[in-house]
């Protein structure tokens, strides 16, 4: 059987295409420009042009397309967006509206891009488009299932603060069910206010195999996991340094113990260092992070830890490089920039278990049975 598997951050997209009949160190990968700076590229040559935006599609990751689009704005330009587009930059229209953006119907943007206004549509998952860069290389892109991660902040009810939207969503992934997987649904499964993750689910309708959706950080945890150096710990940090978020989710013998989320760009090593000390002691709370503009902390376990062993995976894991933790630099089946979709691949295996056999035999057994992946 064949998966593909896409992680899309906000640097790059990771994509791995899982063949059952290879070795999977055999199987063909790539590390892409993210879907928010391929557009983010798009609206600086409109802006170099003066040409205005229509942006249509669905709701997609912002960050660099967001800043494009702003600079767009202030450059003195127009720019025009369908609602799924425009709830890329915020789920509320009238704040979108006041950017400067003018919300349009899906009539009124054909009938602009009649007008030879600069179309872009906005998407986190481009199969064509993926299908085409594999077809350069001979391979015709068939696969048995889909798995899918993006980051979502979910849908926040107006007034209520994004960050701690997030982790109450955590929170009750993990209460649910205490294991990496649970942050990954079958399509068709997604909560409502996953919005980002539901627009990636509608660029999958016309496919007609399996397919799975899950968040990006649990997702590369997961996968560490799958470096046997990591998975032969019964006690261990397990920390992802992504380009915009950061979480650490402490494990044990009870499973999952901890966990808390920070973004990359609003915490320091010393701050980071600091965290994990506290998630190793049990002593962490949740406002010492999410008043320092991250998102937050949950301990189900405060008893202090004998394994003070810490492994880190991540675009930005450079961030923990000179920490006084000493972290271990985990290299899942020698590949760290594939780790999200090893972890989607494992988690694919739990969502489907008709296939975990399968699956499990191709990982070759390099996650050792643990509580954490056995509750």
């Amino acid at each position: 059987m064949k998966i593909l598997c896409v992680d899309v951050g906000t640097g790059t997209q990771d994509i791995l295409l899982y063949d059952s009949d290879k070795e999977i160190e055999n199987c063909l990968k790539l590390v892409m420009p993210s879907p928010t700076l391929r557009v983010a590229q798009r609206v600086k040559r409109a802006t170099r042009t003066g040409d205005a935006l229509v942006l249509t599609g669905v709701t997609m990751g912002g960050g660099p397309s967001q800043w494009a689009v702003l600079d767009h704005l202030n450059a003195g330009y127009k720019v025009y967006a369908t609602p799924e587009a425009a709830r890329t930059f915020d789920d509320e229209l009238e704040k979108v509206e006041r950017m400067g953006i003018r919300v349009v119907s899906e009539e009124e943007a054909r009938q602009l891009d009649e007008e030879e206004e600069r179309t872009i549509v906005l998407r986190d998952f481009d199969y064509p488009q993926i299908q085409l860069a594999f077809a350069a290389f001979g391979v015709d892109l068939e696969p048995d299932g889909l798995a899918l991660a993006v980051f979502d902040h979910g849908n926040a009810p107006a007034g209520y603060s994004d960050r701690q939207f997030r982790f109450d969503y955590l929170e009750q992934r993990l209460r649910a069910e205490n294991r990496l997987s649970t942050f990954a649904h079958k399509r068709g499964d997604l909560p409502d206010h996953l919005t980002r993750l539901k627009a990636v689910e509608a660029s999958t309708q016309n496919f007609e195999g399996e397919v799975m959706l899950m968040d990006t950080a649990p997702a590369a945890v997961l996968g560490a996991l799958l470096d046997p150096v990591v998975s032969a710990h019964q006690q261990l940090i397990v920390c992802n340094v992504g380009n915009f978020h950061t979480l650490a989710f402490r494990l044990g013998a009870a499973g999952i113990a901890g966990v808390f989320e920070h973004h990359t760009g609003e915490i320091t090593r010393e701050q980071l260092d600091g965290f994990i000390d506290k998630l190793m002691a049990g002593t962490l709370e949740h406002r010492e992070v999410f008043d320092t503009m991250g998102h937050g902390a949950l301990l189900f376990d405060r008893a202090a830890l004998t394994d003070r062993f810490v492994a880190v995976v991540g675009p930005r894991r450079s961030l923990m490089r000179d920490s006084r933790h000493q972290p271990y630099f985990a290299v899942p089946l020698g590949d760290m920039m594939i780790s999200g979709c090893y972890g989607l691949l494992r988690a694919y295996a739990d969502r489907f278990p008709e296939h975990a056999e399968v699956i499990l035999a191709s990982l070759q057994g390099s996650i050792k049975p643990a509580v954490w992946e056995t509750a």
